[in-house]
């Protein structure tokens, strides 16, 4: 049973790569154990008293007399799918709702925190649903997100289609299955994160968007966010999104239950379609066949091109991905830029001062919708406050002393909103929140000199643990703190030890017992997916393997030639370029561009509209067939051989700077002691082709 399982891990593990550019998700990891409430490791652990006790209080001292959210995520269903499963056209399952129905069972699980089981319960939401009757639909549980259909004159526009063409393409069968075919006349992004546009494939043709048969609406800035957010840092991304994601954690009480604003991501064909229509001023009304939108656009929240929208004929107002059913991560575990919990607030309160009075519908991108002036108008303030006092109170403790690494254990909401399920951290949490704010205003350094140039963890540990007296004395205090109930105190000994003495196996053990049981208390998905996958990885390892090409020609259409450059300049090895100094002209004429390159000092640089006088070398080549090279269909030299590239000049350079290009995967450790010690495979990628990306979603 162990080998199998992990015959299927290792078979996720590549499926997850294959697919991370679609938002993080992954090859469905379904557990036949999880009915039964078996645990499906062998060196799994059950809740400890302690955790179990822990999970008895808060069943007790939280608000669970407020149904309101379920009476809420009921209303309006029409029809659920006859099947639970949806094939992506590769081959594979690209969704599985039936991989959760363990959640249904009516039963209280202890090694899930009771608020978090609450909203996974909540997220497994499966069909088509009356948002505005007649007006209004939505599909719930085919993905991560929401897909909403507003009906017009003659058709649907279509709100956020989803990650993956697949899920997207069935939610549209379903719809017009249930309630009429009609054609989609508009689509609209609300954002630049995958999950809000991957499935565009699956609902229209590209030629009627190129045509303007049907308009494809997005904030300013949509097409840079969607690929440049997950360009500089993509591989690692991935390999953080195996922790937040919960990548390798079968759907199991003791594994993946939910992902907070959803199950999890669809594993099928990620595409993007080029918008035709920008919204670019702070509000802007647009009447598509019939239908009045106002547009608000809130750069700088939950990403940083995303708007809402009103429709005053139906006095509805989608939030996006704003105001959802969790308060947000201002920090996204996987890595990105640190968000903006002020701008977030007051953007909030922007939509609830100009259509508060008027509302009396709001649903978003994910979640559910709220009915109601009154009942509305309390989740905006709701979540407005929480955003809010986020950013106040942690700059108002940081003015007072209190650091980066204290701040989660210092800041807390009041009491008001703890009692309020609208703003609790699900998708974020207070811990990792605060201290984003912190590191927004004032940066990683807590002002302590020891910590700003700190040793690394592999090299100070060694000196812990022969001050603590070795692996025997550390070995039995952290069982001791272990079985009091201590994990944190046991986390903080054990870290060492494993730094110290990676093939320390009983360490990693106990390590992997104690992160079980903290994840297990955690409310966010995010926080516990991290804890139980490093758990996992602790158990067992890294999976192997050499992960497949996944960047699509769609994501590789999108790229600019400049973030190109930029990301080379990342992937260049600056040892081996140690010495090389060369100028490279480069050319695109089917669309105008020109760059200089220029490597000096190790380091690679590009400028945009510019040409040096006495280049090394000159590069012509159509934008078009760049693509080629950028999506690993062709090679410089291939396309040379064909005519396709004129180089003018000395290609040394161009030698030169391939040979200092290093390829990047996802298989590096993140705990230590998990990597096999196993050959590196070989990777036949060509170096100039785009490293793949990250582009994640429900962020």
């Amino acid at each position: 049973m162990k080998k199998l399982l992990s015959s299927a891990y290792a078979t996720a593990f590549l499926l997850c790569i294959h697919f991370a550019y679609a938002a993080g998700g992954g090859g469905v990891v379904a557990d036949p154990g999880a009915m039964e409430g078996k645990h499906f490791d062998s060196k799994g652990k059950l809740p400890s008293s302690f955790t179990i006790e822990l999970q008895n209080g808060l069943r007790k001292t939280l608000p669970f007399d407020d149904k309101r959210d379920f009476e809420e995520a009921q209303k309006g269903f029409l029809a659920a799918p006859a099947y639970k499963q949806i094939m992506a056209d590769a081959g594979n399952v690209a969704w599985d709702m039936g991989s959760y129905d363990f959640l249904l069972q009516g039963k209280d699980f202890d090694s899930v925190h009771p608020s978090l089981q609450r909203q996974a319960i909540l997220n497994m939401a499966y069909g088509l649903y009356e948002v505005v009757p007649g007006k209004i639909y939505q599909v719930r549980g085919f993905d991560l997100a929401n897909i909403s259909f507003i009906k017009t004159d003659t058709g649907w526009i279509v709100f956020d289609p989803l990650t993956a063409k697949e899920t997207a393409r069935a939610a549209l069968e379903l719809v017009n299955e249930k309630l009429g075919k009609r054609p989609v006349v508009a689509v609209v992004y609300s954002h630049s994160h995958g999950d809000h546009f991957g499935g565009v494939r699956g609902v229209v043709n590209e030629e009627d968007v190129k045509s303007g048969k049907v308009l494809v609406i997005a904030p300013a800035g949509f097409m840079e966010h969607a690929v440049a957010e997950n360009v500089y840092a993509g591989n690692a991304m991935t390999r953080r999104m195996f922790f937040q994601y919960g990548v390798l954690l079968p759907r199991s009480p003791f594994g993946h239950v939910d992902q907070s604003i959803g199950k999890n991501t669809a594993s099928g064909n990620l595409g993007l379609i080029e918008p035709n229509r920008y919204i670019n001023q702070p509000f802007e009304t647009m009447t598509v066949d019939g239908v009045v939108m106002e547009f608000q656009n809130t750069p700088g929240t939950e990403a940083p091109a995303e708007m809402n929208t009103y429709f005053p004929q139906f006095q509805a107002f989608w939030a996006a991905e704003n105001i959802t059913g969790t308060i947000h991560n201002i920090y996204t575990l996987r890595g990105a830029l640190v968000r903006d919990a002020l701008a977030w607030s007051k953007n909030i309160n922007n939509a609830l001062y100009r259509y508060g009075d008027n509302v009396q519908v709001m649903f978003a991108s994910h979640s559910w919708p709220r009915w109601g002036n009154e009942r509305i108008q309390q989740i905006m303030r709701t979540q407005r406050d929480s955003y809010a006092h986020l950013n106040n109170e942690v700059l108002h403790l940081a003015n007072q002393g209190v650091t980066i690494n204290e701040i989660q254990n210092v800041y807390k909401q009041p009491e008001s909103l703890k009692t309020q399920w609208a703003a609790h951290s699900y998708h974020g949490s207070e811990e990792h929140n605060s201290r984003a704010v912190i590191n927004r205003y004032l940066g990683y350094w807590d002002a302590n000199p020891a910590t700003l140039i700190p040793q690394s963890p592999k090299d100070s540990a060694p000196l812990y643990v022969e001050m603590m007296g070795g692996s025997t004395k550390i070995m039995a205090k952290s069982k001791q703190l272990y079985s009091q109930g201590k994990y944190r105190e046991a986390m903080e000994l054990l870290n060492k030890l494993v730094y110290a003495q990676p093939n320390n196996i009983p360490a990693k053990n106990l390590l992997a017992d104690t992160y079980e049981q903290i994840g297990y208390q955690k409310e966010s998905p995010s926080v516990r997916n991290s804890f139980l996958g490093a758990a996992y990885e602790l158990r067992h390892g890294m999976p192997a393997g050499v992960p497949p090409k996944s960047n699509g020609p769609d994501m590789i259409k999108a790229m600019t030639t400049e973030l190109w450059l930029n990301s080379l300049a990342i992937s260049m090895d600056s040892k081996k370029a140690d010495g090389m100094q060369f100028v490279i002209n480069l050319v695109t004429p089917d669309n105008g561009e020109k760059f200089v390159i220029e490597l000096s000092n190790s380091a690679l640089t590009n400028i945009k509209g510019q040409q040096a006088k006495n280049p090394n070398l000159t590069i012509t080549i159509q934008r078009s067939d760049l693509e080629m090279i950028m999506g690993g269909k062709a090679t410089f030299d291939q396309l040379l051989a064909d005519g396709r590239v004129k180089f003018d000049g000395d290609r040394k350079s161009f030698d030169q700077l391939k040979s200092t290009l290093t390829i990047f995967k996802p298989d590096f450790e993140l705990i230590p002691g998990t990597k096999a010690n196993s050959p590196a495979s070989k990777d036949s990628r060509d170096p100039f082709e785009v490293q793949e990306l990250a582009v994640t979603g429900g962020e």
